[in-house]
């Protein structure tokens, strides 16, 4: 990412003002499956214009754009996966982040194009709508579940080392769609019992997700909506990714219901890309807008911000740390 320190010239400005350019160069590879299409081996532009349905024209700059990147490789004259393409970008591998990916090209890129309209009005510009209906129809599911489970495939294994578990014999993962963090804790902690407060359609979900990780009993379903119902009761209670998603005072009304929740000395871990006080990387900050852009009232917070509905709630005992490379994680205790 450029930074005001390293533009200096035209050239700096004019690539800067292209990011978008790049940026719909890897979507689109995402979008026709280009790397999964690598898996078995390299192959040659005439022969992936066939395999994908795509005109010669453009094709091979296109190829040459994913060579500069890493994301592919080239030798004599064909192509293959790149390290991180193979691991992260074919369907079906374990680490896939593909699916937040195709969320990004589907609803953020052209969100990003109506981006001053948002500056003008403060309106978002893509929203799936009711949440609670789409989850009705499989198609928008299946789309929500696999961008959920990229984020949090990386992010699992993180939480199941960086917080001490030792002490908690119970967690709750609030909002948690069909357990892919919850897999990572339980896997890793053989003490847990786990549970996931999600909606009554992610069940069926969640069902076939940990059986297909040979996980079957390690984790409970419990069906509720965090806005209309109690949160059930565990040692420590996770929103990873939630709060985010809402205004100001649903923030603190969900902090509320996990202090109430919580019997004395239980955890309240919150995680989400948290933006700094003073804008020293724009990664978390473009995140922020992504938010605004799709959603009526989310964007990201600070630290600070989230201590302080924190003790408004009443706890009492807060630590700050990273999780991974982008991620905040907030622990409270009652």
């Amino acid at each position: 990412m450029a930074t005001e320190t390293s533009i200096g010239t035209p050239a700096d400005i004019f690539r800067l003002g292209s990011m978008y350019a790049m940026s719909k160069v890897v979507l689109t590879a995402v979008e026709i499956d280009l790397f999964t299409a690598l898996k078995d081996g390299p192959a040659g532009a005439a022969e992936l214009c066939d395999r994908l349905g795509l005109h010669p024209r453009a094709t091979g700059q296109w190829l040459d754009v994913l060579v500069t990147t890493g994301l592919l490789r080239r030798e004599d004259g064909r192509y293959a996966n790149g390290p991180a393409a193979a691991r992260f970008l074919v369907k079906g591998a374990p680490a896939y982040v593909g699916g937040f990916l195709s969320r990004s090209g589907e609803m953020l890129y052209p969100a990003w194009g109506r981006f001053t309209d948002t500056l003008r009005t403060g309106a978002p510009q893509a929203n799936d709508g009711d949440f609670r209906a789409l989850v009705e129809d499989p198609a928008f599911l299946d789309r929500f579940l696999t961008m959920m489970d990229s984020l949090s495939g990386h992010l699992g294994p993180e939480l199941a080392k960086v917080h001490d578990w030792t002490s908690c014999d119970s967690v709750a993962d609030i909002g948690g769609a069909r357990g892919n963090l919850m897999s990572h804790l339980v896997r890793a902690h053989s003490h847990l019992k786990g549970m996931v407060f999600d909606l009554p359609q992610m069940e069926p979900r969640f069902d076939a997700h940990l059986a297909a990780l040979g996980l079957t009993g390690r984790a409970a379903f419990v069906p509720g909506d965090f806005f209309k119902d109690p949160l059930p009761q565990a040692d420590t209670l996770v929103m990873g990714h939630v709060l985010h998603d809402w205004a100001e005072d649903e923030r603190r009304m969900l902090i509320g219901k996990a202090y109430e929740a919580l019997a004395p000395g239980g955890q309240l871990l919150i995680y989400d890309r948290m933006i700094e006080d003073e804008p020293a990387d724009a990664d978390n900050l473009l995140v922020s807008l992504h938010m605004i852009l799709t959603t009526t009232d989310g964007a990201e917070y600070t630290a600070g911000e989230c201590q302080t509905w924190l003790r408004e709630a009443g706890f009492k005992e807060i630590a700050v740390k990273p999780l991974g490379p982008t991620d905040t994680l907030v622990i409270a205790t009652k």
